[in-house]
């Protein structure tokens, strides 16, 4: 009889490692500007989506909380030595962050205006090509350097004394760094040269203010300078000046001067100029600077480089027929197809690691939708969209994982078309092992994210909460206001407008346009549209916008401190500031938070900054005003009666809403009109919610496009040109943009919009759409007409996208 032998032992089941348990994000009472003790578990290595309206809390959350703390992590384990170096970041308001791993952020803003910073520099795309050239140029011209246009050519010599055991000896040195900067423009690739009856007004003395200059006021330091100078009169007209007065007023070379007692340097206009404003980009400067500029300053390409920015020798250097100024003028999509026949030569054998990273990075441009760019395109002239993408790039080939990558509107500017490819790129990045945070609006996205977390229910005050957290499918079902609409699609108009006449294009050529003929209807909404890179803008700012009348609303960022707020940056504070003084018989500067009315002991800004190194800003309320900003002897002044009868002080006001201030400002004796038509325009642009006093800093993408609108809409001009007004909205809030541009054209202005939202493109009484590719596929007018005749034709993308989103 046999014994089956004994059973082994059931194994006790195996309990996950406690490393593998850290699965989430969590964050616990994050109060962040609006958030209100936010508390929500994000799901590693997934794509969540975050939505709700502009200003909901979206970027407070995911950027001011998350993605912030994550730095100031990093940054912290470096010694306190090197962190004196690096940007301080107080720690967010918030009471609990775990699972956090390393941020990296990819948002909108721009890569900055320096006039040397060009796509290809700023993507180290340039310096591969350099090194290329170096190796393999012919005829050989020397190193990296001989080929970089940020780079002069420099020569010197001269007796160096040595030390050695056996005592000293002189020896002479000599030396030369070949650059390859155009000696005539600088490397800026234009010359700029002066239309002087914009510098100054020459029937009028100095002392006049015959200077029209910004920031060259007769009252400063500049009055003080001219008049103790003494080269010219500042007493007498301009047009009487000699010759050799009006050479030193204009082109005075840096002369040391005694000014009262003070020993300073006088340099001519001309040179003034130059070296303080045209020392930037144009599209980096304030407004009121660039309107000067763009009046005063014309830029013609450099003769002598021909805009390439390189001297003649970098310029004689070629690699399979090419320079390298001729490869950074052409499209990315290109250059890599010229970089990969490089690569199949048996000559580049040598530079072949340099070759593969070289095609890695362009293909990504490509992959990203940006091959239509060119290397030598100047980065302040980016988008925000492109902008963002291009910082992409780096990071499409990175082999690091367990990362979290935070979004801001990755399809800022993207045609429907280009939209499916950037979440392809974002799926990839989760599928690699990282972790993807998106802020965004568009529902294509939302679609495909793993996750969603919908804040709100409102903006501002009315935001700060999470109302909805969990699948798409229960975001649709959830009846919060995204959930609402996530699924809302706009109709073609039964019936469009008539043009009441039009604007003749004839021969456009900026860019990448193949002398594009058009008439740009007039009386009615007119939508410019196609994929990235087609040549919308460079049709509608290269030939429209210039002429007289037209109010151009572009995508540049509004620029403000922590003390600018909207009644600053609009104007509004003006007439409420005089409203104040006529009231009250005092100055109107005692109710400015920046002037004579400010609380001295946090000067106006309400709290008290305290620098820590190593440690970030620690801000906390004043004590003093208790965050009113203001003296308290100015806070018993009050608008409109006594506080009994309704009556409001200067800090009450700012405290407002805008809908409260614009019923205050509207009736009774606190009516002010010049303080109501700013009002109304904020709440024309759905901006009702905000507090006259909050700081721009705040603010949310989408408010500050919103902000910018509101001030434009105050300009006078028969034509307005929106650039991508959609930028930052909410589902919901597109009904109320619509109905915005239905307004301005009812009341007899000319609308031109460039835009790729659908909603708007089939709201239009007409489109013109450009394509039907980018950069040279682009170029081109591809269709004109009706909304309802581009679904039925449906010969462009736009066509076809288009019939697809209404349903047809």
């Amino acid at each position: 009889m046999s014994t089956s032998p004994p059973a082994a032992p059931t194994a006790a089941p195996t309990a996950a490692p406690l490393a593998d348990r850290h699965d989430l994000i969590r964050v616990v009472g994050a109060r962040e500007n609006n958030l209100r003790d936010v508390t929500v578990e994000l799901p590693k290595r997934r794509l969540t989506v975050f939505t709700g309206v502009s200003g909901s809390g979206k970027s407070s959350l995911v950027f001011a909380t998350i993605a912030a703390e994550s730095q100031r992590l990093i940054n912290e384990t470096y010694p306190a030595f090197l962190q004196g170096f690096m940007p301080s970041q107080a720690r967010p308001d918030v009471d609990v962050l775990e699972g956090l791993t390393t941020a990296i952020i990819v948002d909108q803003e721009r890569l900055g205006a320096n006039p040397r910073s060009t796509l290809g520099t700023a993507t180290d795309v340039n310096a591969l090509l350099r090194i290329l050239f170096s190796r393999l140029g012919t005829p050989s011209i020397g190193s990296p350097q001989a080929f970089s246009f940020n780079t002069a050519t420099v020569s010197g010599k001269g007796a160096v004394t040595v030390e050695k055991a056996d005592g000293k000896s002189v020896q002479r040195k000599s030396f030369t760094v070949q650059g390859g900067m155009c000696v005539r423009c600088e490397g800026r690739g234009t010359v700029s040269g002066f239309d002087l009856t914009a510098l100054y007004d020459d029937s009028k003395s100095i002392d006049e203010g015959a200077l029209t200059i910004p920031g060259y006021s007769v009252d400063g330091w500049y009055g003080r300078i001219f008049k103790g100078v003494g080269l010219f009169p500042t007493d007498a007209p301009i047009r009487d000046f000699t010759p050799e007065q009006l050479h030193a007023l204009l082109h005075s070379e840096p002369t040391k001067v005694k000014v009262e007692g003070i020993n300073l340097t006088f340099t001519g206009l001309v040179p003034s100029i130059q070296k303080s404003f045209l020392s930037k980009d144009v599209d980096g400067m304030q407004p009121h600077v660039r309107a000067f500029v763009e009046r005063a300053v014309t830029f013609t390409t450099c003769p002598d480089c021909g805009g390439t920015r390189l001297n003649e020798l970098a310029r004689s250097s070629r690699v399979a027929g090419l320079s390298i100024a001729q490869v950074c003028a052409m499209q990315v999509s290109d250059v890599a197809a010229w970089v990969r026949e490089l690569r199949a030569s048996p000559a580049s054998r040598t530079v072949a690691p340099l070759l593969d990273g070289l095609q890695d990075t362009l293909d990504a441009f490509t992959r990203i939708g940006l091959g239509y760019l060119s290397l030598d395109r100047s980065s302040g002239t980016l988008s925000g969209g492109e902008a963002q993408r291009v910082k992409l790039i780096r990071h499409l080939g990175s082999a690091l994982t367990d990362v979290t990558y935070v979004f801001d509107e990755p399809t800022t500017g993207l045609h429907p078309h280009d939209i499916g490819r950037m979440n392809e790129l974002l799926l990839q990045l989760r599928d690699k092992g990282n972790t993807v945070l998106v802020v965004e609006h568009k529902p294509e996205v939302i679609a495909v994210a793993d996750h969603v977390v919908d804040l709100g229910p409102r903006a501002g005050s009315a935001g700060g909460q999470v109302v909805f957290e969990g699948t798409v499918e229960g975001l649709r079902a959830s009846g919060t206001l995204t959930g609402r609409h996530l699924d809302d699609r706009a109709r073609l108009k039964e019936t469009t407008r008539t043009p009441t006449g039009a604007v003749q294009v004839r021969g456009a050529s900026t860019h990448n346009l193949r002398g594009v003929d058009v008439d740009v209807p007039l009386g009615v909404l007119c939508v410019v549209t196609g994929v990235a890179g087609s040549g919308k803008s460079s049709l509608v700012h290269g030939s429209l916008s210039p002429r007289e009348g037209v109010v151009t609303v572009d995508q540049g960022a509004i620029r403000g401190s922590r003390r600018s707020n909207p009644a600053t940056y609009t104007g509004l504070l003006e007439p409420v500031r005089k409203a104040f003084a006529k009231a009250n018989g005092v100055k109107p500067a005692l109710f400015s938070p920046n002037s004579e009315g400010a609380c001295p002991a946090c000067s106006g800004a309400g709290v008290i900054y305290t620098d820590l190194p190593t440690s970030g800003t620690v801000t906390t309320p004043c004590e003093e005003c208790e965050g009113r900003r203001f003296m308290a002897s100015v806070l018993e002044l009050t608008l409109g009666g006594p506080r009994e009868d309704g009556g409001r002080d200067v800090g009450e006001v700012l405290a407002m809403p805008v809908t409260d201030a614009l019923a205050f400002f509207s009736a009774g004796a606190s009516r002010v009109p010049a303080a109501a038509a700013v009002l109304e325009r904020l709440v024309d642009v759905g901006l009702g919610y905000l507090t006259l006093g909050q700081p721009l800093t705040t603010l949310s993408g989408g408010e500050r496009q919103r902000l910018k609108l509101a001030v434009h809409m105050g300009e006078r001009g028969s034509t307005y040109v929106l650039d991508e007004p959609t930028t930052g909205l909410h589902l919901a809030d597109v009904a109320q943009l619509l109905g915005l541009l239905d307004r301005l054209v009812d009341s007899g202005r000319s609308v031109v919009v460039i835009e790729h939202h659908q909603a708007v493109v089939a709201h239009a009484d007409w489109v013109i759409d450009l394509g039907p590719g980018a950069g040279h596929d682009g170029g081109r007018v591809v269709f004109e007409g009706t909304p309802a005749d581009l679904v039925a034709d449906r010969s462009t993308l736009t066509g076809q996208h288009l019939a697809a989103y209404v349903g047809a």
